[in-house]
């Protein structure tokens, strides 16, 4: 049945916004065979007012998130085999050039080439000013150093490609309704139950939420506090040019005119005219060309940053002709400098630098256009953790909305987030990424200022942010390790840190093992990194572990839930535990983890998934049955590892036990006390030493690390940051996950078949268990550096010695400063694989020999 307007009383699925990542979406679901799909905008259809429409449709695939250009990849793929009404496709293969104008950013786009071969961009290719402007004359080549040219990059209109989508959607057997406003989503505690419009109610028991910009309002209802945010930028087009004389274009016949028109004006004629030639990016000053027709537009995020208020948006003029999702243009934004980071030139000196035809032109379309941003720059999407049913897709721009609606609908489909080439892993673009602080206001507009400032700057791996948000989170030990000249680094709202510069004197000791670093490699790196590293083997350190995700499962059925959650075999006694691996449908890895049991129903999970840990508790309660109750444990506990040769001397001197071999054997745990601090004390170390992880209330935090460090100090005890872990954990091969392992790895391409019982059952197990009989396409592969002084980072592609063929890339790179040398952890096909193997690691320009290694290397 349906109401007298159109609207259906019931659907299996609903997607809310039918822009490009809601038309993606329910394209996909029904091209899975989904029928029940019900798409609704507030907006008219195909224009819906939403950024869709006003967006230029500009697509660079190269990014340095591998997640990023793989959507981007297979969305230019979508959008090209899309065809308008003429028969042309969708997408305008021209091509994209993006320019430098300093030595930093030479450089960054030489990165670009290397991320582009390591992801399988096609034919990425550096270009001299003159060679830019033979292939866009009207650049002056005098104004630049030179470009980064993608020859596969180009353009899509946004309104064409959701007008295509949404046609071959209703084609399968999906339903689109324009003009109803979605004004509630029903909910219980079993989940979605409805949704509520202004023109009536639909039953359903899946939303998917694809309203970009007005997310935020409508998540509020459910109390889900998703953390985006509109953000403005800016967008303009010249008066016709004589340079461009002849190349107008009449698009009032296009199927989808008079629907823009309605909606935006008189712009929807130049919007819709094709580019000509490639594509332009500026990024040193935050801008963005491309031709329509006679004109040239002009896109700038080099203004100060505007977060308007999702509470304040509204939706189109009623009367046509101004879209919702854009405000009137900031004239002072354009001519002047405004943006807190670049403040040498205005936009418009800039823009007439680069392209002098566009000097002293008139300006006949302008707008701010918005779009939504996350706090971390990436897609926000998947299923909801507080609201069985309910998925989102946003913060997701035109250039990735196929590929991220490809992946959505496989994962709500099948369980497991896919594109053509096999499983992709989302950790990154998980809604359940964030931490609970996120969700406030405060954090989003802050984070989405700072998103934006950083839009087209140079940023490195490891940069941390420091003006905005920082001192959220502090573990216990916090005022110890300010004490201590702790570099602080924000982790998920946590301040842990990096190094300790108390430690300054072991430079005296073991500078002569830590090479210099120059160059990109060099920054936001210490050599007090290497030297705590070195002191953990040699005596003995202490580690603040707190911010490491910890989870808490407890409950009558919880021994048979940790059977179905685990990959080993978790019949364990109490005080034992074990290293077990949780993988999805797919029997990609999800988490690795430890397991302790410790009482008859309670298991503490230990898992190191740092900034997107929270991943692994919203999987891990999505699985739990009614009888068991997984509880965060994250902040209740203060945890630290006092690890290194001399970690049972100093240990024995204030703990209640005995640390023997054989009183307190490898991988097991005891309830005791540390002078008058009741602690869990379990034997492992992630640095791969003798040593302790110790457990405690949050209120004992501080008097325990104060305990250890007086009891240690005999041992000349050190405190030590992630960056000597990090080099600790990789010399001894135990995997990270997110960096060298992640869904997109099987146990076994891991090298973790041991963690694997195939005479249990868990989630994962057939798919696991196919690829425990087949041959497996990649296998980890640890690799040191020929040259014992260079250091890599990691993104980069990895090529067969002396040729060009890429076999893998770089998945995680810390100097080992005990095996002395560079390590390198990758996925390479099997016969690449073997130890003794040598291929090259191309890396700033350079190729760099490396071999592969048995492993662990100590």
């Amino acid at each position: 049945m349906s109401h007298a307007n159109g609207l259906p009383d019931a659907a299996g699925t609903v997607v809310i916004g039918a822009g490009i990542v809601g038309c993606s979406t329910a394209y996909h679901l029904a091209e899975l065979g989904r029928e029940d799909v019900l798409v609704l905008d507030r907006g008219p259809l195909p224009t819906t007012g939403g950024s869709s429409t006003h967006a230029p449709g500009i697509m660079f695939q190269t990014d340095e998130p591998k997640v990023l250009s793989k959507f981007a990849t297979y969305s230019r793929k979508l959008y090209s085999g899309l065809e308008r009404d003429d028969g042309k496709a969708i997408y305008n293969e021209t091509g994209g050039i993006e320019v430098a104008r300093s030595d930093e950013r030479m450089d960054y786009l030489q990165r670009r080439v290397e991320w582009a071969k390591a992801w399988g961009v096609p034919d990425p290719q550096l270009l001299s000013p003159e060679e830019v402007a033979e292939k866009l004359p009207l650049v002056d080549p005098d104004a630049i150093q030179g470009g980064y040219y993608s020859p596969t990059d180009g353009q899509a209109s946004g309104v064409r490609a959701c007008a295509a989508l949404a046609e071959q959607a209703e084609a399968m057997g999906a339903e689109f309704v324009g003009h109803t406003k979605v004004e509630d989503i029903e909910a219980d505690g079993e989940g979605v139950q409805g949704i509520v419009t202004e023109n009536g109610r639909v039953e359903c028991n899946e939303v998917v939420v694809a309203t970009n910009i007005w997310a935020r309002q409508l998540s509020e209802k459910l109390d889900v506090h998703l953390p985006v945010a509109p953000v403005e930028h800016q967008y303009t087009m010249t008066e016709p040019l004589a340079e461009l004389d002849g190349r107008e274009q009449d698009v009032t016949d296009d199927p989808v005119y008079e629907n823009y028109k309605s909606v935006s004006g008189d712009k929807s004629e130049v919007l819709l005219q094709d580019p000509d030639r490639p594509i332009l990016r500026d990024q040193d000053n935050a801008m963005y060309f491309r031709t329509h027709g006679d004109r040239y537009g002009i896109g700038s995020y080099n203004h100060e940053p505007v977060v308007p208020d999702p509470e304040e948006l509204g939706g189109n003029d009623e009367d046509g002709g101004n879209q919702a999702s854009i405000h009137e243009f900031t004239e002072e934004f354009f001519e002047n400098a405004t943006h807190p980071d670049r403040q040498e030139k205005a936009p418009r000196t800039a823009s007439d630098e680069l392209l002098p035809a566009t000097a002293g032109k008139d300006l006949d379309y302008k707008y701010n256009g918005m779009y939504s941003a996350s706090p971390n720059g990436m897609p926000t999407m998947g299923p909801v953790q507080e609201c069985p049913g309910l998925w989102t897709g946003l913060t997701t721009w035109i250039t990735h909305a196929g590929g991220a609606g490809k992946a959505l609908a496989e994962w709500m489909e099948t369980g497991v987030p896919r594109l053509p080439d096999g499983p992709i892993d989302l950790r990154n673009c998980d809604v359940n990424r964030f931490a609970p602080h996120t969700g406030s206001w405060d954090f989003t507009r802050d984070l989405a200022d700072e998103e934006y400032r950083n839009l087209y700057s140079i940023v490195h791996p490891k940069w941390v942010r420091t003006e905005y948000q920082r001192d959220i989170r502090r573990t216990p030990i916090y005022h110890s390790h300010q004490d201590l000249d702790a570099e602080l680094w924000a982790e998920a709202g946590w301040e842990s840190p990096q190094w300790f510069e108390s430690n300054e004197d072991l430079l005296e000791s073991y500078g002569e093992q830590i090479p210099d670093r120059e160059g990109w490699e060099g920054k936001f790196w210490s050599p007090l990194e290497g030297a705590e590293s070195l002191h953990v083997r040699e005596a003995v350190g202490l580690h603040d572990m707190t911010p490491f995700n910890k989870m808490e499962l407890v409950g009558t059925g919880v021994d048979e839930f940790l059977q179905n959650l685990c990959t080993n075999d978790m019949d364990l006694d109490v005080g034992q535990i074990r290293y077990t691996l949780m993988c999805n449908e797919a029997g990609g890895v999800r988490a690795d983890i430890t397991v302790t049991r410790v009482d008859e129903h309670r298991y503490l999970l230990l898992t190191t998934g740092r900034e997107v840990g929270q991943n692994h508790l919203a999987w891990v309660r999505e699985q739990a049955p009614e009888s068991v109750v997984v509880n965060d444990v994250t902040s209740s506990l203060a945890a630290m590892v006092c690890t290194g040769p001399d970690a049972r001397k100093t240990l024995s001197k204030v703990i209640d036990a005995d640390l023997s071999d054989e009183n307190f054997p490898f991988y097991t745990s005891q309830q005791t006390f540390v002078e008058n601090v009741p602690v869990t004390a379990l034997r492992l170390s992630y640095a791969g030493e003798l040593g302790w992880e110790l457990y405690t209330p949050s209120e004992y935090g501080e008097t325990l690390w104060e305990h250890v460090m007086e009891a240690g100090a005999e041992y000349d005890i050190r405190p030590y940051g992630n960056g000597a872990l990090d080099s600790l954990r990789i010399e001894k091969g135990f995997r990270l996950w997110g960096e060298d392992l992640h869904t997109e790895h099987d146990p076994y391409e891991a090298g973790l078949g041991w963690a694997v019982d195939l005479d249990t059952e868990f989630v994962g197990k057939e798919a696991i268990a196919a690829a425990a009989e087949g041959d497996v396409d990649r296998r980890v592969a640890c690799l040191t550096l020929d040259d014992p002084e260079q250091v890599v980072l990691a993104d980069r592609p990895v090529l067969t010695s002396n040729g060009d063929e890429v076999l893998g890339y770089v998945h995680a790179a810390e100097y080992g400063y005990t095996v002395g040398a560079c390590v390198v952890y990758t996925y390479l096909p099997p016969e690449f694989a073997e130890p003794g193997t040598e291929v090259d690691v191309l890396y700033e320009g350079e190729r760099y020999g490396a071999t592969v290694r048995d492993e662990p290397l100590l």
